[in-house]
């Protein structure tokens, strides 16, 4: 299990901490993703907005153009279909346009229901492995030339509280959002000799988010961190302020 720290006591960022710097944010038309871009792009960073939902991502990009921010920028990819050869197009899409890439937020996933580990067919295990594993890693490997141009990268996983402390009935999502801890100790310490590359986690705890709904339908999501109560903790993350952060992994909530 990776270290657990947390943000550090009364931090807040810099309005300009992202300024000039390139995100690819994954899973950005709802969620977590939609507060990362738009919190990324308030605090002055260029970013790249991924998901499978034309429409929701037009909706994100429109709002940040309201809001006279950095023109964004849409690549629409489906994660349970792609391919190698679609991700190394992606990563090129990018270095075409924008030239650079500074940082990464994968906050695509599946979760389908909870159910018994015995009801999991192949397909299930597949399709939970490839949104929530197999596609970030292999995306992150095909933007490591653009990232290891960058003077300072960072790449962000998010992992879920049932993969931490695994729990009867989450199955494949606990399953494979647990396995990016061990593959992201690997990766840190492959590039432990490129301070400029650092990867973390983030686990952001019960919010009221569109996921949460779902695998909660029966509570009362008024009574749950907003989604941007995880806001600082992403800037951080990201941004230069967390250079230091190398191979954790970062909960907001403190016991």
């Amino acid at each position: 299990m990776l270290p657990t720290i947390h943000l550090p006591d009364g931090y807040k960022p810099a309005s300009d901490v992202l300024q000039d710097r390139v995100i690819l944010v994954t899973g950005a038309g709802q969620g977590i993703g939609r507060t990362a871009a738009l919190e990324y792009a308030r605090h002055g960073a260029t970013v790249v907005l991924h998901g499978r939902n034309v429409q929701k991502l037009e909706a994100v990009y429109d709002e940040i153009e309201a809001a006279r921010l950095p023109q964004p920028a849409i690549l629409p990819l489906d994660f349970s279909k792609s391919t190698q050869p679609d991700l190394d197009g992606l990563a090129q899409s990018i270095h075409t346009t924008l030239k650079r890439l500074d940082g990464i937020l994968h906050g695509a996933s599946h979760f389908s229901s909870t159910m018994p580990l015995d009801l999991h067919d192949l397909d299930a295990w597949m399709l939970h492995a490839r949104v929530n594993m197999v596609t970030p890693l292999a995306l992150t490997k095909a933007c490591m030339p653009l990232l290891k141009r960058a003077a300072d990268a960072s790449v962000i996983f998010l992992t879920e509280t049932h993969a931490v402390q695994p729990t009867a009935y989450w199955g494949a999502f606990a399953t494979t959002k647990s396995a990016l801890a061990t593959a992201i100790d690997i990766w840190q310490q492959e590039h432990d000799a490129q301070p400029h590359i650092r990867f973390n986690l983030l686990l952001p705890g019960p919010v009221a988010s569109p996921m949460r709904n779902k695998s909660h339908p029966g509570e009362m999501t008024s009574q749950l961190p907003h989604l941007q109560t995880l806001g600082n903790s992403l800037i951080y993350l990201i941004g230069p302020d967390s250079q230091q952060t190398r191979g954790k992994m970062l909960s907001p909530a403190k016991n």
